[in-house]
């Protein structure tokens, strides 16, 4: 009897953990596809597949030159402000916070069917100095070929990374907190009258072409100082990771090696934004050496419109980018810097 009943009871534990295990993989699933969905109505993921697509589904060599880079290179350069001056075609592949590790992985991507003459690595010290960022590594996985992804996750991602990649509910958790935000908010606007300052909603924001985002959004007030991102920091302070230094070491050798042009920029943050930083010359000395001693011209936008007063406020759509209206301006400015600092487009009148 006593053999019965332990037999029963073990039946029973034994039930109870396969039902157990079964609705925790349903939960595991369940959560997985909410934060999958979430993430996949994110317009910036959408924006940023829309821009490898489309480069991909381009004829074979045929683009003339590439911008790759963080979120400051798509708001900074529009590549038909170049083509109708240089009579190019030129292609926008920047991703939201790419790390240099990544530009180093979207530069093989981009010689597997093209050869630009010209390509135009963004750096911006924010991204400069991460060991590894696994949202912007998503940004850039979720939008290539499936050929790249097994390479990158084997070179780049530590090995903790890797399993947490797999999991999805931990995967995509960012995406998913930030467009249940969205639709709080928007659920509150329409329920209950409560709604953002019309400030931060005074324009609109969408992919164009070429890998362009368009936005005409002019900077809110709340980011001249209260949620301003740049407070406190000061350049001494900063330095780049060597990892991240290697891989723009790395990107510039294949550039020549496949006899491409390279030259680095950094995009401009708002006038407001620099006026909190402190020593930015540090922080533009220590990129302008890692660019000398990468053999490759670098312009600073920054160190130019403290000096030229190239920018006014409304040319930005927030604290760190432009909008634009001060895209034009970039643009035009870094066409002739362009014609003056490289033998591609140095002979072109436009």
């Amino acid at each position: 009897m006593k053999r019965e009943r332990s037999y029963i009871s073990s039946f029973k534990l034994a039930l109870e953990i396969i039902i157990f295990i079964a609705v925790m993989a349903a939960a595991y699933v369940f959560i997985g596809n909410r934060y999958a969905e979430a993430a996949s109505k994110n317009n910036i993921n959408a924006w940023t597949k829309s821009r490898y697509d489309e480069f991909y589904a381009l004829e074979d060599n045929t683009v003339d030159m590439v911008f790759i880079g963080s979120s400051h290179a798509y708001c900074t350069f529009d590549p038909e402000n170049f083509d109708s001056v240089f009579g190019t075609l030129s292609w926008q592949l920047g991703t939201p916070l790419q790390n240099y590790d990544t530009s180093y992985f979207v530069l093989k991507e981009v010689y597997k069917t093209q050869r630009p003459k010209v390509v135009v690595l963004e750096l911006y010290w924010d991204v400069m100095d991460d060991e590894f960022d696994m949202q912007q590594a998503d940004s850039f996985l979720e939008a290539v070929d499936d050929g790249v992804k097994a390479e990158y996750i084997d070179t780049v991602f530590p090995v903790n990374e890797k399993v947490k990649y797999e999991i999805e509910p931990i995967r995509y958790q960012q995406d998913y907190f930030a467009y249940e935000t969205s639709e709080m908010e928007k659920y509150a606007s329409e329920k209950f009258g409560v709604a953002k300052p019309a400030q931060e909603t005074n324009g609109v924001e969408y992919y164009l072409a070429k890998g362009y985002t368009y936005c005409d959004t002019v900077i809110p007030e709340s980011e001249y100082d209260l949620t301003n991102q740049f407070k406190g920091l000061d350049g001494e302070d900063w330095e780049p990771n060597a990892a991240q230094v290697e891989y723009i070491m790395k990107f510039a050798d294949l550039c020549r090696e496949m006899g491409s042009e390279v030259v680095f920029v950094t995009a401009p943050i708002a006038n407001v934004s620099m006026e909190w930083i402190e020593n930015y010359d540090s922080i533009h000395e220590k990129i302008a050496a890692i660019a000398e001693e990468a053999g490759v011209k670098y312009l600073d936008f920054n160190i130019v419109n403290r000096d030229e007063g190239l920018f006014a406020l409304e040319n930005f759509r927030d604290d760190a980018h432009l909008n634009d209206s001060g895209v034009k301006i970039a643009d035009a400015y870094f066409a002739d810097w362009l014609r003056n600092n490289t033998d591609t487009f140095g002979n072109n009148n436009g």
